[in-house]
């Protein structure tokens, strides 16, 4: 008679359940580091934009285009872009299955 050994399935159903909450806590963490970095930025930016045309030394205009208004939008935006690469990986747009995928594509393709 053979035993059935449950745990060892019970283990990797616990596993993969682990990692998948921690991906999606991981997903989660990003899309609040995407709303922070958007609100803390246009208030940022409305401020500096207030202090540099109230001192008459620069109009609305000049205001805008100054680097300054988008320093921070530029600076935090180089960290949130490692951020999502941490969470998203570098392989999104070329997947594990892509060179396999693209090799037995262009085997049908060039039939012999």
């Amino acid at each position: 008679m053979k035993r059935i050994d449950n745990s060892r399935s019970s283990f990797t159903e616990e596993h993969k359940y682990l990692l998948a909450k921690k991906r999606v806590e991981k997903i989660k963490s990003f899309y609040i580091h995407l709303a922070v970095y958007i609100f803390v930025n246009i208030f940022i930016s409305a401020i500096i934009i207030y202090g540099l045309t109230s001192d008459n030394e620069y109009n609305f205009q000049e205001a805008i285009t100054h680097f300054g208004t988008y320093s921070t939008w530029f600076f935090w935006g180089i960290g949130l872009f490692f951020h999502w690469l941490g969470v998203f990986g570098t392989n999104l747009f070329f997947g594990k299955d892509w060179e396999k995928k693209k090799i037995e594509k262009y085997m049908d393709d060039y039939k012999f």
